[in-house]
């Protein structure tokens, strides 16, 4: 067996189903609708997101979005590159916070033609650590972008 290691990318997201956005929002909102009537229609079973409170499996989110990428493809509309969006996951950090321990952005490339490059994130630059040090006496750091 190989050891793990961290990879990280460059993407350009091109044309983007942003469910950060309100017009991305509405734009699966309005697929939702669109593909229930459509499974309605065919007597097809509209699938449900299952895995707990976090919805692990997002097989409806799946099949809407799926759906929206499809009823694009007959028209003048570019078809999607990416979809990027915020899931909210597990409790929050304390009480009444709007802040959830595993909250995350995820992006899915489905045009191979955005990743513009792949690289191996240096082992000096992983910590061991799951929780960051201490604030007090920590120097501010800067993030600075290589050419």
């Amino acid at each position: 067996m190989r050891d793990p290691y961290v990879v990280g990318a460059v993407i350009d997201l091109g044309v983007c189903l942003d469910l950060i956005s309100s017009t991305g929002i509405h734009a699966v909102e309005s697929a939702y609708l669109d593909f229930v009537d459509y499974c309605n229609t065919a007597s097809v079973t509209v699938p449900e997101n299952t895995g707990g409170q976090d919805a692990l499996f997002r097989k409806l989110d799946c099949a809407v979005i799926n759906h929206l990428h499809k009823v694009r493809d007959p028209t003048k509309l570019p078809p999607f590159d990416s979809v990027k969006g915020v899931l909210i996951e597990d409790d929050p950090i304390y009480p009444k916070s709007g802040v959830n321990r595993k909250t995350h952005f995820q992006i899915c490339v489905r045009s191979l033609e955005c990743i513009r490059g792949v690289f191996r994130v240096p082992d000096d630059q992983l910590t061991q650590t799951a929780k960051p040090p201490p604030m007090a006496g920590r120097k501010k750091e800067v993030l600075q972008l290589r050419d």
